[in-house]
């Protein structure tokens, strides 16, 4: 930090302090609210979600190769072959929409086509692991599983579409080949790394296994929690769950403990645990950052802060075409760091958001920002980006209409 930047930053300070009526109701009540969402988050989320899937997202990054992803999107690939690989890509790479654009425009300008290159484009931010099963977590699995699909068909659909527009220019452009980095020979079969990814992702689903609300009858019971099921399912299953979800988890811990001392040598382990680190670092100060700001501004569902929740539920409440259109508007043009848009949303939900304009948000925002369009713009050009940002816009507003109809 340069000596300019620490003396505005005191006088930033110095002026809160002494301007800012702290002792006010409103101010008192929404830092409350910040306080108390920052410790729901630390007591519910952090220890059973978010570090085995921080873990996740390490192995995944160690040990699946970039290239081998990438290597799908030149010309020469099918067109089945590379929209799949692009629409799913996200999962594997775990980027934010800033830290994608690098790997777009190496792509493009190497010889990718346009549609693979812009489905990969939207699915490495919009797919992010991490960020799904966050949703699901914190928000419900309705809303997570909705974003998961959504996020899938948009990328596909995005690069068909784009395609389908600048089929001339394309044609007209030369396609050369992708360079791709050199990759060292395997050191295992493709069913062990798929074994050991499942392992650490039946870690996760056990440990983070939470005490539903049912009520019985009979053999069925009734998940009375908004985040579970609201049908009726077999008796007793998912209390009884609940009830082996330790055992579960050791007996996974164990199966692990295996695995890597069977398989993986101490260099792959350390570099598993650094990148497992590197996500760590650079994810969680963002998210409680996140998390206070939304806690400040919306309080926890159910709870005033400084928004009144009357001045949000006017805006983007219901499920009218106006709210999913602003709501996809405003994703498209704020900037969110990984996993922050959770806790923003469940703010706004809180206050009074509906259930379509939450998914037009989910959908829109963390693949879309005003500096990432920037960026897209100097590779693309200004009207293949508008282009771009108008199909996600408009996807967004539709997805946000059919899930709100379906959701009620």
């Amino acid at each position: 930090m340069k000596e300019y930047q620490k003396l505005l930053l005191l006088v930033g300070v110095f002026l809160a302090a002494y301007f800012v009526p702290w002792g006010s109701p409103v101010l008192s009540r929404s830092v409350t609210e910040a306080l108390l969402m920052v410790r729901e988050y630390a007591r519910e989320h952090v220890l059973f979600c978010l570090v085995p899937a921080f873990f996740i997202a390490g192995a995944i990054g160690t040990f699946i190769s970039q290239a081998s992803v990438l290597k799908y999107f030149g010309a020469a690939a099918g067109k089945l072959l590379s929209y799949s690989v692009a629409g799913v890509s996200g999962s594997v790479l775990a980027v934010c929409s800033c830290t994608v654009l690098p790997l777009f425009a190496g792509i493009y300008t190497r010889g990718a086509g346009l549609g693979p290159a812009t489905a990969f484009l939207y699915s490495g931010p919009a797919i992010n692991v991490l960020a799904i099963i966050l949703t699901a977590r914190v928000l419900g699995w309705k809303l997570g599983l909705a974003r998961a699909i959504g996020a899938v068909l948009f990328a596909i659909i995005t690069g068909l579409l784009m395609a389908f527009i600048f089929r001339r220019e394309e044609a007209e452009r030369q396609a050369g080949p992708i360079h791709l980095p050199d990759e060292a020979a395997p050191t295992r079969r493709l069913w062990q790394d798929a074994l050991f990814l499942l392992t650490l992702v039946l870690i996760l689903i056990f440990a983070a296994w939470a005490r539903p609300a049912v009520e019985v009858i009979g053999w069925w019971q009734v998940i009375a929690r908004p985040d579970y099921l609201e049908l009726s399912a077999p008796g007793g299953l998912w209390a009884w769950m609940y009830a082996i979800k330790w055992p579960l988890t050791g007996a996974m811990l164990l199966v692990l403990a295996w695995l890597l001392w069977r398989w993986f040598t101490r260099q792959e382990l350390k570099t598993w645990v650094d990148s497992t680190w590197g996500f760590t670092k650079q994810i969680m100060p963002l998210l409680f950052a996140g998390v206070l700001v939304a806690g400040f501004l919306l309080g926890r569902p159910g709870a005033s802060a400084l928004i009144p929740g009357e001045y949000i539920a006017s805006l983007v409440g219901g499920n009218s075409i106006q709210a999913n259109l602003l709501a996809a508007v405003s994703g498209a043009l704020m900037y969110f760091a990984t996993l922050t848009e959770v806790p923003i949303l469940e703010g706004l939900i809180g206050a009074g958001m509906g259930q379509g304009p939450a998914l037009s948000l989910l959908l829109a925002g963390p693949a879309l920002s005003l500096p990432n369009m920037i960026v897209i713009g100097s590779v693309l050009g200004v009207k293949k980006t508008a282009t771009f940002s108008a199909i996600i816009v408009v996807l967004s507003t539709l997805a946000g209409l059919i899930y709100g109809t379906i959701v009620g």
